[in-house]
């Protein structure tokens, strides 16, 4: 088993996902069981999943719940491009958003690959 909370990505998908909550408070109240809470479970799973992964025994677990984890980074990153289509974001928001998104994609498929 390996302590997720001295993960680096784990931490920052964390303070992402907290991120992505903020983001959410502001969109309209009848998006409240729509793109609000897609996006808030989307970003949830993010360092879910990592944790997840700790608890493995194999690494071809640990593996397959990083995909779970990456898939659900590339599923939020949709979501943000929807939000600013539908204009619940601007373009500072968005580019801010999927800039930070980005990075944790590209630090779990790190992590994937040194495993």
């Amino acid at each position: 088993m390996r302590d997720f909370r001295k993960l680096e990505i784990w931490q920052q998908s964390l303070g992402f996902a907290k991120k992505i909550y903020s983001t959410t408070e502001n969109f309209p109240s009848h998006e409240k069981y729509g793109i609000t809470s897609q996006m808030n479970r989307s970003a949830v799973s993010i360092p879910s999943n990592i944790a997840e992964g700790c608890s493995r025994k194999t690494a071809s677990e640990f593996l397959r719940v990083l995909e779970i984890s990456l898939g659900s980074a590339f599923e939020l990153e949709t979501q943000i491009e929807i939000c600013l289509q539908i204009n619940y974001i601007n373009q500072k928001e968005y580019t801010s958003l999927i800039e930070e998104l980005h990075i944790l994609q590209k630090r779990i498929n790190f992590l994937r690959s040194r495993i």
